[in-house]
């Protein structure tokens, strides 16, 4: 058993995608709505509209990564010098990106700060631009938090939505057990965001997580966040912060800031 446990450890870190550092060339387009972003694949809905001032991102399969991509942050920037910024903008991935033209579809706000002062009504005129971007890491001044969703219904069924996820990592595997307890129940990734089961342990609860970084891996324990009594539709504080900056195995990546 301990074997299987471990092999299912190494199998979720070393599917994390190496190289998120590493600047890519694609294209984005942008969304005249942010609304149209917070509804997304991510299932953060109004939350997300107040996330990062609304800089939000819907970003192709290979990055949403199944749900793991979600609240990943990037910067980006358009490569028309005399347009844009060379320092571009950060963007947080809030949705998934079904058009395979663009790595990108940025929320407008995003959209018009990657230009110039005075040209971001200019920028909006050209509709898709040539970009690059990198992956970098997520910067809160809260811990990582869970909102039970109001899909929840104690003791039978538990939804939770992990917000605030910090540093450049991926929750890949979560657990939920009885404070004071060692009888972890596994949670499924419903979508997104959004955590499940129908294992539902009494009276308060803990969880712990399986974060990865790049090709690195750990677990991280919240030892006390939901109480005996907790509501759906509330926001708990997992007590945990994760600030994890990913270890990559290849060379060479822009770990530098962009000016």
């Amino acid at each position: 058993m301990a074997m299987f446990v471990c092999f299912i450890f190494f199998f979720l870190v070393s599917s994390a995608t190496a190289c998120d550092r590493c600047v890519h060339q694609s294209k984005a387009a942008y969304f005249s709505q942010a609304s149209a972003l917070s509804s997304g694949a991510c299932g953060y809905g109004s939350l997300a509209i107040g996330f990062n001032g609304g800089h939000l991102a819907a970003g192709v399969p290979s990055l949403f990564k199944d749900g793991a991509g979600c609240g990943a942050c990037f910067q980006i920037r358009c490569k028309n010098t005399t347009m844009c910024r060379s320092k571009g903008t950060r963007v947080i991935l809030t949705d998934l990106n079904h058009n395979n033209q663009t790595d990108f579809v940025l929320s407008s706000r995003a959209f018009r700060a990657m230009a110039n002062s005075g040209l971001d009504k200019e920028i909006l005129k050209l509709g898709i631009v040539d970009v690059e971007y990198k992956r970098v890491p997520c910067e809160y001044s809260q811990n990582l938090a869970v909102r039970v969703e109001e899909s929840s219904q104690r003791p039978n069924y538990l939804a939770i939505k992990l917000l605030y996820q910090g540093g450049q990592t991926e929750i890949v595997g979560m657990d939920v057990a009885q404070i004071g307890s060692s009888n972890w129940s596994f949670m499924s990734r419903n979508y997104g965001a959004v955590w499940d089961t129908s294992r539902v342990p009494e009276g308060a609860l803990q969880f712990r997580f399986v974060v990865t970084s790049g090709y690195d891996g750990k677990w991280i324990w919240a030892k006390s966040v939901l109480p005996a009594d907790w509501k759906a539709g509330v926001v708990y504080d997992t007590g945990v912060q994760i600030t994890d900056i990913a270890q990559e195995g290849c060379s060479p990546c822009d770990g530098g800031d962009w000016k």
